[in-house]
C-alpha cells in the first residue's frame, strides 16, 4: 500500500522526505557520523534535542523504534553496538525509512570493523561516512527512481511481523533535559527499566566461568540424586547431605543467571551466593576429598569475580548530538 502511494501521489513525493541521519554508538551515545540537517528551523532544533535524549537511552531500548514528534518522526535501528538514527517528515513511509536505515547499517558494518567503533574516543571520528549518508538520502528522497533499484517486499514483511516499538513523548520526557524512566513493555524484549540494563559484552573468561559453574551445578545435581538413592536403600545417608547438594546446584545456576543478566544488588547477591557455595562444601567435606572441595570453591570464587567485572553499560556522556 505504501509503495503504491509513493508512485501515485505527487504531493506525497514532494512533502515526504528524509531530513537527516546519524550513526551513534549504543553503549555511551557517542556520535560516530552524521549528515547535515535539511533545515534549521525551530522544529528541527527541537528534534535535535530528542536525538540527544534518545542517544542516552539506546542501551535500554529495543533494536527498532520510532518516536513521533509532531510533524517529524525519528526512527532508529541498533545492531552490534551501533545505532542508526534518521529524522523524516511524519508522512514518510515506514518501509522506506527502515530500508534506508538498513542500507546505512550494511554499509557501515562493511566499511568499519567493530574494533574501530568500540575504541573510538572523539565524536564524529567517522565523519567521512557522511558522503554515503548523503547519497543514500538523495536516492530515498526520490522514490520514483528508487523503486526500480531496490525490493521493499522483505522489509514490508519484516515490519509487519515485528513492527517498530512506538516511543511515546510521555515516556521520553520533556526536551528541556528532564527525562522520565523508560519502563515500557515491548513484545519480545520484556520490561525495559533501569533494573534491566544491558551488561558489557561477555569476555572469554566470562564464558569459561559460565561453563565451569554449569559443570559444578551438574556435579552437585548428580551427587544429590545418588544421595537420594542411598537414602531410599537405607544405607544411612544423611538427609542433610541431599539438601546441601541441591542447594549447591541452585547456587551454581543462580551464579550463571547473575553472570548473564543485570539485576538490582547484583554484586551483593553474587557474594551471598558464593558464601552459600562455601557453606555447602564445608558441610560436604566428609563426602569430598580436598581436590574436589578446592575445585568447587575456586570455581565459585572465579564466577563471583567475573560477575563483579561484568558490570552494566555505563551512563552515556552528554555528547552534543
Amino acid at each position: 500500500m505504501e509503495e503504491k502511494s509513493i508512485k501515485g501521489s505527487p504531493l506525497l513525493i514532494e512533502m515526504s522526505m528524509i531530513l537527516s541521519a546519524s550513526v551513534i554508538r549504543v553503549r555511551d551515545g557517542l556520535p560516530l557520523s552524521a549528515s547535515t540537517d535539511y533545515e534549521q528551523g525551530t522544529g528541527m532544533q527541537e528534534c535535535r534535542k530528542y536525538f540527544k535524549m534518545l542517544s542516552k537511552k539506546l542501551a535500554q531500548l529495543p533494536d527498532r523504534c520510532t518516536l513521533k514528534t509532531g510533524h517529524y518522526n525519528i526512527n532508529f535501528i541498533s545492531s552490534l553496538g551501533v545505532s542508526y538514527m534518521m529524522l523524516c517528515t511524519e508522512n514518510y513511509p515506514n518501509v522506506l525509512a527502515f530500508s534506508f536505515l538498513d542500507e546505512l547499517q550494511k554499509e557501515f558494518i562493511t566499511t568499519y570493523n567493530m574494533m574501530k567503533t568500540n575504541t573510538a574516543v572523539r565524536p564524529y571520528c567517522f565523519i567521512e561516512f557522511d558522503n554515503f549518508i548523503q547519497r543514500t538520502k538523495q536516492r530515498y528522497n526520490n522514490p520514483r527512481s528508487l523503486s526500480t533499484k531496490i525490493s521493499l517486499s522483505d522489509m514490508q514483511t519484516e515490519i509487519k511481523l515485528r513492527p517498530p516499538y512506538q516511543i511515546s513523548m510521555c515516556e521520553l520526557g520533556s526536551a528541556n533535559g528532564v527525562t522520565s524512566a523508560f519502563s515500557v513493555d515491548y513484545k519480545g524484549a520484556g520490561k525495559i527499566s533501569s533494573a534491566h540494563q544491558r551488561l558489557e559484552p561477555a569476555t572469554l573468561s566470562g564464558i569459561v566461568a559460565f561453563i565451569l559453574s554449569l559443570l559444578c551445578g551438574a556435579l552437585n545435581l548428580i551427587r544429590g540424586f545418588h544421595a537420594i538413592e542411598s537414602l531410599l536403600q537405607s544405607d544411612g545417608e544423611d538427609f542433610n547431605y541431599i539438601v546441601a547438594f541441591f542447594l549447591g546446584t541452585a547456587a551454581c545456576l543462580y551464579q550463571c543467571y547473575l553472570l548473564v543478566y543485570y539485576t538490582g544488588w547484583r554484586n551483593v547477591k553474587s557474594f551471598l551466593t558464593f558464601g552459600l557455595i562455601c557453606l555447602c562444601n564445608m558441610y560436604l567435606y566428609e563426602l569430598r576429598n580436598l581436590w574436589q572441595l578446592f575445585f568447587h570453591v575456586t570455581v565459585g570464587a572465579f564466577v563471583t569475580l567475573q560477575i563483579w567485572l561484568r558490570q552494566a553499560q555505563g551512563k552515556a556522556p552528554d555528547y552534543d548530538v
